[in-house]
């Protein structure tokens, strides 16, 4: 049975889930290492000037792609639930319509990009040699965008044509492409930042064009093929619609990087901003996990889902938020352990970038606990094709909160009164929050334990005061003991403990009133 080959259609234990969703995951591992070495060659061969205007301007082809990542997932959930259907037909007009419409936009927004690069950079703050760097790097990449906008495409369609091992396999190909031009055309040849991009031009023609030649051939065990498109207006306003969620991410993470490192040029200057692109190659290792793990398993529930299979899609719910949260314990732990490898790798001949990125990257590591939980459901809101609560939850992870933070946390951290300004709302909003949360708690007592009104009402406030005096006596201990910097880090497992409490809580009630209906 194990040896099998894994369809769409077959009942998920994790043991099969995990083997069909691996080579996603390690898909996207392999595009994350090369664009490593891809940002690795730049930083010890031609410098952190060159490293930090790569890292500057590459927000800006990613931002003009994402229109690749729209039409990749939300096209292969249309596909997917055709499958499921049981139009094979349909699914390769479907299909076929997303690959060609991909290509030609990929061909205009490359004219337009390259006409955008040079005041895109100045905009961001570039300046002299950077500003050089940063168009130089960012035209070719450009050029490059119709392969880049068809390689994400068919990274979700291999997917849904149940052949992921052959997507990863094709990664890997364009992969090694990239690192070994890298080494070749920056490393031996000193090509700077045109060989860095030239290499990333080959490798992701590598792995947007050959895909094209195996879905054209009719003879391949492939679930759907590339024939003649059809024009269908309907179907790709569906797709941008349904792929709305993958859009806004990429959008939003484009723009978020763009003012991130517009925030640091300004306030840390050129170590900021090479830090931050340290941070960003590094990471991706981690999150590579989270998305792989969520591009494997949409084509799956959206099969489930057109074939009305709905406690197959539940199985596969349940399942992946329990692998989702072993994962992020484990991947957190790991990174504290593995952050300062990489960043002496990347920046060792800089003692002081060294110790900003290091310090850095262990804060922003803390958002690998629940980074998975917000990608997936994402994605599984995308499979179902409901773009729009998909696209409300990337909207509020990817750009809303962050750019919030952005924009206040230099303000508060670095202005005495705004600070204070800042700790004294936050305990307002506490207090503010105190009442509602007490009210619903009475109003739950009173419908369904009348009799134990009068102690909901004591224990509430109790209980609420007894966290204020642990919490002061807990953070008192670690401000006397290891100073003011270390306290994000129990707040934060204090929250996180609080969050989940809370969510067992709801999950329990939620229970209990479906067995009093049922």
């Amino acid at each position: 049975m194990s040896k099998q080959k894994i369809q769409l259609s077959d009942h998920f234990d994790y043991s099969r889930l995990l083997r069909f969703v691996l080579p996603c995951v390690g898909t996207m591992l392999f595009t994350s290492i090369y664009g490593i070495v891809d940002g690795l060659c730049v930083s010890n061969f031609v410098g952190k000037t060159a490293f930090a205007a790569v890292n500057l301007i590459m927000p800006v082809p990613m931002l003009v792609g994402s229109v690749g990542f729209m039409l990749g997932t939300g096209g292969s959930a249309i596909v997917g639930i055709t499958l499921g259907e049981g139009d094979r037909e349909k699914a390769d007009r479907y299909f076929s319509l997303f690959v060609w419409t991909g290509l030609i936009l990929g061909i205009v927004l490359s004219a337009i990009g390259v006409l955008i690069v040079r005041p895109a950079a100045a905009l961001l703050g570039a300046e002299g040699e950077m500003l050089d760097y940063a168009v130089r790097y960012g035209r070719l990449l450009m050029i490059c965008l119709p392969f880049f906008i068809l390689q994400n495409m068919f990274q979700s369609f291999f997917v849904t044509a149940e052949k992921p091992h052959l997507g990863f396999a094709f990664t890997v190909a364009a992969g090694v492409t990239n690192m070994v031009l890298d080494v070749v055309l920056v490393g031996m040849l000193h090509g700077g930042v045109e060989g860095a991009a030239i290499a990333t031009f080959i490798s992701q023609t590598v792995g947007g064009v050959l895909p094209v030649f195996y879905f054209l051939n009719k003879r391949s065990s492939s679930s759907i093929h590339l024939g003649r498109a059809q024009w269908n207006g309907g179907v790709i306003r569906s797709a941008c619609i349904n792929g709305s969620s993958e859009l806004m991410t990429n959008l939003s993470m484009s723009l978020v990087n763009i003012l991130y490192n517009y925030q640091l040029l300004r306030l840390a200057g050129e170590n900021g901003v090479a830090a931050y692109g340290v941070i960003m190659s590094a990471a991706f290792l981690f999150v590579a996990v989270f998305e792989g793990y969520a591009v494997g398993s949409a084509p799956i529930v959206s099969f489930h889902y057109g074939a009305r299979n709905h406690t197959e899609v539940h199985n596969l719910y349940r399942k992946s938020l329990r692998l989702i949260a072993v994962v992020a314990v484990t991947l957190t732990l790991a990174s504290m352990f593995i952050i300062p490898c990489v960043a002496r790798i990347f920046v060792g001949y800089d003692a002081e970038l060294l110790a900003l990125t290091s310090r850095a990257f262990r804060l922003y590591a803390l958002s690998f606990l629940i980074m998975g939980f917000n990608v997936y459901a994402s994605s599984f809101f995308t499979a179902l094709g409901d773009g729009v609560t998909s696209a409300l939850i990337s909207f509020l992870r990817t750009l809303v909160f962050q750019v919030i933070a952005i924009l206040l946390l230099p303000l508060l951290l670095g202005n005495r009164w705004a600070g204070l300004a800042g700790v004294f709302a936050m305990g307002l909003l506490m207090y503010l929050l105190n009442t509602p949360a007490q009210m619903h708690a009475l109003s739950l007592a009173e419908q369904d334990y009348p009799f134990a009104s009068s102690l909901c009402a004591s224990v509430q406030p109790v209980s609420y005061n007894f966290g204020i005096a642990i919490g002061s006596f807990i953070g008192s201990a670690v401000q006397e003991g290891w100073g003011f910097r270390p306290l994000g880090l129990p707040a934060a497992m204090f929250a996180l403990a609080a969050l989940g409490l809370n969510l067992l809580l709801l999950r329990a009630n939620g229970r209990r009133t479906a067995a009093a209906a049922s």
